[in-house]
Order: C-alpha cells, then structure tokens, then sequence
C-alpha cells in the first residue's frame, strides 16, 4: 500500500515537472523581449544547439508558423488571432476554476460540481490545454508543440490518478458525477474520442493519437506558411518581404542591389546562396535576423510588459510598429515625430511620412546547406542554417543604395537560434 502511494506521488511529481517545463519552452517569447533575456538563454541556448547538432532533433529549433513576418494570407491571420484567443480565454478560464477548488476546500463545499464543473471533470487542465495551444501559436517553435503534445499526455494521465483518488474519498456520489460528465469536454462530444477506462490499449493509444495529431499539424502549418511566401530570386540572391504588400517591391530592390554588383559590397558571394528579408527600415523585429543596432535589441528597450500584451492582442498592429512609436507610446508623445526623429538612416522622405517612405532595409543571412544550388523556400528548409551577412538599405523607386553595413555572424541575441519566417 505505501509503495503503491510513493508511485502515485512520483507519477504525479513528474507529470507537474512536465508541466512547468512546457510553460518554461512557451514563454520563450516572453523571456526574449525582456531584461532576463541572457539568463535564460544561459540555460536554454546549450538544450537548442544540442538539438540542431543532429539531423534528427534539428526540427525541434524550428518555426512552423510566421513569426517575424506579418502572415501573408487570411488563413494564417486568423490562426495567428486563434492563438491570442487561445491565451487569452484558456488563462481566464483557469483562474475561475482554480478560484473555485481552492474555494470550495477551504469553505468545504465538497465535489466541485458547479460552473464549467458541470459538465466537464477537468475544466483546470482543459483551460491549460487551451492555454498551451494559444501560447504554441503565439511563439510557433517546434519545440514547444513538441513540449505541448507531452503535456498534453500527461494531463490525461495526471487527471486519471486524480479521479481514482476522488473516488476513494468521495465513492459513489463522485462516481455518479462521473458517470454524467465529460472528463475534457463535454459527455456528447467525448464519447466519441473516449476509450474504455479499463483497457489498456489506451497507455499507448492515447498518447500515439496526440504525439501524431499536434506535431503532424505543426507540420501542415510549416507547409501552408512556406508555401504562402512570395520569394523573388534572381541567380544565387533570394528576397521575401516581411510585409505582404512589400512584395511587388521585391523585384525592385533586387535590381537595385544587383546594380554595378553592388551585391557584392554586402558580401555576397557567387558560389554561395542568400536570403533577403525586405522590411520597413525601422521594422521591430529585425534584430532576430541580424544585429542591426542596440535600437532593435528588444531586450534592452525597458518596455517588456507593454510588448507582450500587444503581442497577444494586437500581434499585426505590433509587428508594423517601430521600436520608436513603442517608446512614443510609452512617453505619450507625437508618434510620427517620434519615429523620424529616430529613422535608422540618413536619408528620409522629403515630406517627413514615413508611412510613404521609399526606402526598405534588406537583411541578408547567408544560407548554409548541403551543397547545390537552392532557392526559394528551400532556404528555409530545417536542414539549412543561416548566417547574417550585412543589411542594405534601398530606394525602392530608384534602385539608389543608402547605405550598406556588414555585421557579425550573428543576430541580436547571439548564437540563439531564431526564427526563419
């Protein structure tokens, strides 16, 4: 009986350690954007180049959905706004419920059979759940679906060993409420996805089913955001734009940065292949793919609270907007003068509106593969590295090159693996 005991408080430690663990991977994005950037990484950044040092695990430091580019289509938009609602409504959710157990066992109301309780078991770990899936969507790497799909398994275990403790302290009365309800979603709907409590099929049923359903959906999602993206190549030199409306720019700024091989001043070299990421000069998120300047380190800007709400509710609106409208935000000042005031290069619109601004930045990172020539979304390919190489700024009406500055082999965050799309 005591041995039986120690197993159940085991199991039970190790399911909350997984728990935290997938929390810890999701608020990676909250982490980046904050002073604690370096500690964390201090841990984590060892974990994520293991990972990549094998061909196998090398998926899991991957994005399968658009981060630092605005989704290109309908579709993507609105998973992207499904995560926010996600976070939003599975940790509001959580609260209520948890608020009411704790309630209920201080003022001793007995089986939690109220509210959402009525007609699911586990509403706490369904509102995780949801919780977890917004907080997937809203920083899309592998590794953390991958972290979702075990916390997942481990909630429906976890949930099991509780209600087999519930019954032994409340028996038929709690027996009966089980009986009626759903154990995740309601009784109608899980009837159809429930296997036989006593069969033991499901220790390997269940957890195969979740594994294969969350990450073969990560999966589809990679496909359908890669194939979204409009690439322009011409030879070795591919351009995608971060904004969707930049892409009938992109034949432009490629001619300009292939004018009297200035390509070449930016180092790029013929026999090898490059990414260009086309955004706005003073676009936010930039030093993700190159260190671009302290004004684009995210963790030094001292505004991370203000960054991670609009982050989840006004994620488009957010990726549009400068580190210098963030501050006039912050400051209560004139936006539009706060963002020319702070323009990142020396040429600026005559009229003085950067939202007709006729200069673009290209961040170009140059790709590291097996060999052979690719092009396209093959250069995001998961077995593929990339290598800052220099930032060029260019007049998308004139082809005129502002300015070309090399950088470090590196992004803002050092060797940190970042997002590709």
């Amino acid at each position: 009986m005591i041995r039986k005991k120690m197993e159940g408080m085991l199991a039970r430690a190790v399911a909350r350690l997984g728990i935290l663990a997938f929390f810890v991977m999701g608020f990676e994005i909250m982490i980046m954007i904050s002073p604690f950037a370096f500690f964390f990484y201090s841990v984590f950044n060892p974990i994520f180049h293991f990972l990549d040092s094998f061909t196998a695990t090398r998926w899991l430091t991957t994005f399968f959905l658009p981060h630092m580019i605005l989704p290109p289509t309908l579709f993507l938009k609105a998973v992207r706004v499904f995560g926010s609602v996600c976070f939003v409504a599975g940790s509001v959710t959580f609260v209520v419920c948890a608020l009411q157990i704790y309630l209920g066992k201080i003022f001793k109301w007995g089986i939690a059979s109220h509210g959402l309780y009525r007609v699911i078991r586990h509403p706490q770990y369904t509102a995780l759940s949801i919780w977890g899936i917004g907080m997937s969507i809203l920083w899309p790497r592998f590794l953390v679906l991958a972290s979702l799909s075990v916390m997942l398994i481990l909630y429906y275990f976890l949930a099991g060993d509780e209600e087999r403790r519930m019954v032994n302290l409340y028996g038929r009365s709690y027996e009966d409420y089980r009986d009626r309800t759903g154990m995740f979603v309601p009784e109608g709907i899980e009837k159809y996805f429930a296997f036989h409590p006593e069969s033991s099929l499901r220790y390997v049923i269940v957890p195969l089913s979740i594994i294969v359903v969350v990450l073969g959906i990560g999966v589809v999602l990679r496909g359908v955001t890669l194939h979204s993206l409009a690439f322009e190549t011409r030879d070795n030199l591919t351009l995608v734009p971060i904004l969707p409306e930049d892409g009938p720019l992109s034949n432009a700024v490629l001619s300009g940065l292939t004018k009297n091989n200035r390509e070449a001043e930016a180092g790029v070299v013929g026999d090898r292949d490059y990414l260009g990421y086309v955004m706005p000069v003073d676009y936010i998120m930039q030093g993700m793919i190159a260190d671009t300047g302290t004004e684009f380190h995210l963790y030094k800007q001292h505004h991370t609270v203000m960054m991670i709400s609009e982050w989840v509710l006004h994620p488009f609106q957010h990726l549009r907007a400068s580190p210098s409208l963030h501050m006039a935000q912050m400051f209560n000042v004139d936006p539009a003068v706060a963002r020319r005031h702070h323009c990142p290069i020396e040429k600026k619109t005559p009229d003085g509106d950067c939202n007709s601004c006729e200069y673009r930045r290209v961040a170009l990172v140059e790709i590291e593969h097996g060999g052979g020539h690719i092009s396209g979304s093959a250069l995001l390919g998961v077995n593929t590295t990339r290598v800052p190489v220099a930032f060029v700024d260019v007049n998308v009406k004139t082809g005129e090159i502002a300015g070309i500055v090399r950088v470090k082999n590196t992004s803002a965050w050092e060797n940190v693996p970042t997002p590709g799309i």
